[in-house]
């Protein structure tokens, strides 16, 4: 249970991440050179990767079947279009798609994930040599000019939006692969931080040994264009993040910080859909979406919204087991039981 506590914490922290950077591209925070513009900057790709390396996980460490995870999928898929609609960098629907590809894992070894996982990043790094990565996109207005077209869409899941499939699904395999480890145990939690750090390093050298701009664009660890080195940049920091805590957990319990790190942690799908409807809405309502803020004040919106967002959970959780939609998927996905 501790460690499974530890999880949790990490998935409200991901999703404290993700809540400043797509706070930040719905207000149209213009790029800036202060503290709150370089923290974000810090988190953006790195926290959705979390996100997507904490679901691995935890399927690795469950004994979901195939059937319920593929229905889970369903539910995501639609869940996330109705949220496309809101938000175009939803994350949801793409989600629903790695776990498609996760259910023709579940019964891999080790070794076969991490296999898995490098196929994925090939088939990306194929995919970037055969098709324009900047088709159906003005980066200007950051929009998708067909995304509501059958091409259009496909492309956008599958290679160039925000979180596609190719190569952002190796995040999940990976993620499995480390779920079939002894995750309490110090010796993987060091390995974790050990190797998480040095990958993260490692991953920041390719670019600035690239003499072609396009080249160091997509050897660099940015998440646009996700290259392999982005992959490894974002394995690495999300090991180093999931190690600490495992790590430190028992000190973090011991200062009484673990409930309000859990309790969000464990209702994430319902504060992320809350984080767009309510905490974007907000901002709508008052006129705040045209670039009108600055860093440091979404920034501080943001984090107030995550402060608000866990003391919700701890109320939630004093009469309730699961967080609204999380409750929701599950008795909509899984066999009622006689």
């Amino acid at each position: 249970m501790k460690r499974l506590e530890a999880l949790d914490a990490a998935r409200f922290l991901a999703f404290c991440g993700m809540v400043l950077v797509n706070f930040r591209i719905a207000a149209q925070v213009a790029p800036g050179h202060d503290w709150a513009s370089g923290l974000v900057d810090a988190l953006e790709g790195r926290a959705a990767a979390l996100f997507v390396v904490l679901a691995g996980i935890g399927i690795g460490l469950s004994n979901i079947p195939a059937g319920v995870l593929l229905r889970r999928a369903a539910f995501l898929f639609g869940l996330g279009l109705i949220n496309t609609t809101v938000f175009d960098a939803d994350i949801l629907h793409f989600y629903a798609l790695y776990f498609v590809v996760g259910a023709a894992f579940l019964t891999a070894s080790e070794r076969t994930l991490w296999l898995g996982a490098l196929g994925i990043v090939a088939l990306a790094i194929l995919a970037n040599l055969i098709f324009d990565y900047d088709r159906g996109w003005d980066w200007t207005a950051l929009s998708y000019s067909d995304l509501w077209t059958l091409p259009g869409f496909l492309r956008n899941a599958l290679f160039n939006g925000w979180h596609p499939v190719l190569p952002w699904a190796a995040f999940l395999l990976i993620g499995m692969a480390i779920g079939r480890s002894e995750l309490d145990t110090i010796c993987i939690q060091h390995r974790l931080i050990m190797w998480g750090f040095g990958a993260a390093v490692l991953a920041l050298f390719p670019q600035r040994l690239a003499s072609y701009p396009e080249l160091a664009a997509y050897l660099g660890t940015a998440s646009i264009p996700p290259g392999p080195f982005y992959i490894l940049a974002g394995t690495g920091s999300a090991c180093v993040v999931i190690g600490l805590l495992l790590k430190l957990w028992p000190k973090i319990e011991n200062l009484r910080l673990g409930p309000a790190l859990t309790a969000p942690g464990r209702q994430s799908l319902t504060l992320y859909m809350g984080h767009i409807l309510i905490g974007m809405g907000i901002l709508d309502e008052l006129g705040l979406l045209n670039g009108t803020l600055s860093a440091p004040q979404i920034v501080g919106y943001a984090l107030g919204f995550c402060a608000v967002s866990s003391v919700f959970a701890l109320l939630w959780f004093r009469r309730f087991k699961r967080g609204p939609l999380e409750a929701l998927m599950r008795r909509v996905t899984e066999p009622r039981k006689a």
